[in-house]
């Protein structure tokens, strides 16, 4: 699948309020995360490093001991194993998550569509 329109990608609500499409290769995984005002990724470390980039929103980030707000064209990166967090302080958000290598778990999840809302899609 080498071209990806995001908004045809099935969504699976990975945390709270925060829904996702993934892509994955074999090297790097792509999330499409719709994230609602007031939703929050608690602070977590995992052994994947990660990228993002904020497309809307506001969402106020600490990645290590750093912390600021992050808006539209921000863009952060994430060594592996590092703890970080986030809420959503402006929405809805949408961010762009890249991680390599892919996140098994993120993707087992999107499969198997183990956490359901009412805002997850089936096809």
């Amino acid at each position: 699948m080498p071209f990806i329109n995001p908004a045809e990608l099935s969504a699976v609500e990975l945390f709270p309020k925060i829904n996702s499409g993934l892509v994955a290769g074999e090297n790097l995984m792509l999330s499409f995360l719709d994230m609602e005002e007031g939703a929050e990724v608690l602070e977590h470390s995992h052994p994947h490093e990660q990228a993002g980039l904020v497309l809307e929103g506001r969402l106020r980030f600490r990645i290590g001991s750093e912390e600021q707000v992050a808006g539209p064209g921000d863009a952060f990166i994430i060594p592996p194993n590092v703890v970080h967090w986030g809420v959503v302080e402006e929405g809805p958000a949408r961010v762009l998550d890249i991680f390599s290598p892919p996140r098994e778990d993120y993707i087992e999840r999107y499969n198997k569509y183990a956490q359901t809302s009412e805002r997850t899609i089936w096809e």
